[in-house]
């Protein structure tokens, strides 16, 4: 028996995770039930644990190597997002489990003081965001994000964001000063400027409007911000790039970005299953484009080629992107910030400097 949207929720069924040994499917049993509609999917929020809060990372085609995700799940229920896969390791579903079953790291920001105090610790760019939002609707209540970039502040560290929502500007009172110093940047994600599109891809992110609105309320505050159109979808958003840069840079954006679809592990089938309900027209064709750029297969994940493609339609759109970003003055330098300034602030106790 086929699964159906749900309203407000990205994916269209909890397929189940990769790890698990058995698989559970709906089956009609003829039964027709009493016509009620489902009920609504609530939201949960658990605590993850966590004993080390800034990830690492050795990847060649990643402008950064460290980077915080306050929170595991995203509510925004992007059905592209590559996050997905990540809730098989905790048993759970990347489909709708991954939107409704949050998990919170409550002692992120102690947890990152301890480790930024570590004598062999080095400064570069921490980026927030780099997983699942960090200013995903639960951060209104909780405000972990917040409370990281307070202690961020504290040590002079620079931090790079990336995020849909515009909840971020709750925080320029922490952000402009931060950026008179050239510790930090921020990069909104503007996926489509459809927003029945948007409504249906990313259903509980921001609408387009409000995310360039976004991008000219930061720059205004001087805040060096960018734009990432991620993920580019053949035959669905793709002929909208270039629009999407023109309106970022009309807001203010200053430096821009681009991906293409990813379909790793289970986004696969999700993303599929998703086309096949919202677009059953066009899902072929998105497929069969999608193949063309990773070489016949759905997913090809090596370095340099896993964001960008191969073939002629990647070739296209690469070069679309790097014509456009040229004409709109959106070549600046990402991840551009000052390392020198980190300094560990004093603690109750320590010896006054002499100098």
């Amino acid at each position: 028996m086929p699964d159906i949207p749900r309203k407000g929720r990205g994916a269209i069924s909890n397929r189940t995770p990769r790890f698990e040994a058995r698989a559970r499917v709906a089956i009609d049993d003829g039964w027709d039930g009493d016509g009620e509609p489902l009920p609504p999917l609530r939201t949960t929020v658990g605590v993850d644990a966590a004993r080390r809060i800034i990830a690492t990372n050795e990847s060649p085609d990643i402008p950064f190597d460290r980077s915080i995700n306050p929170y595991r799940g995203c509510e925004h229920g992007c059905i592209y997002c590559f996050a997905r896969p990540t809730h098989a390791y905790y048993g759970l579903s990347p489909g709708i489990d991954f939107e409704t079953k949050l998990f919170q790291k409550p002692d992120a920001p102690q947890l990152l003081e301890q480790e930024l105090r570590n004598p062999r610790y080095r400064p570069a760019v921490i980026v927030l965001g780099a997983n699942t939002d960090p200013y995903q609707p639960i951060e209104k209540d909780l405000q972990l994000t917040r409370r990281i970039l307070q202690v961020l502040a504290e040590f002079r560290h620079p931090v790079a964001i990336v995020t849909k929502s515009p909840l971020v500007l709750r925080d320029l009172d922490i952000l402009a000063p931060l950026a008179a110093q050239s510790l930090a940047m921020v990069t909104l994600s503007v996926t489509t400027l459809d927003r029945t599109l948007a409504r249906k891809m990313e259903p509980r992110a921001a609408t387009p409007g409000r995310r360039l609105a976004a991008i000219r309320a930061l720059g205004e505050a001087g805040v060096p911000v960018g734009v990432l159109a991620a993920p580019m979808i053949p035959a669905l958003n793709d002929t909208e790039l270039e629009a999407i840069l023109a309106a970022a840079a009309e807001a203010g954006a200053t430096s821009a970005g681009y991906t293409l679809l990813r379909l790793p592990l289970e986004i696969r089938d999700l993303f599929v299953e998703w086309l096949e309900a919202h677009f059953p027209d066009r899902a072929a064709r998105v497929m069969s484009l999608v193949r063309d750029t990773r070489g016949g297969a759905d997913y090809d994940s090596r370095w340099g080629l896993r964001t960008r493609g191969t073939g002629v339609y990647a070739d296209l759109l690469a070069t679309r992107f790097r014509l456009a970003r040229r004409k709109l003055g959106l070549d600046k330098r990402r991840f551009d910030l000052d390392t020198d300034r980190f300094q560990l602030p004093p603690t109750k106790g320590d010896q006054l400097s002499l100098l």
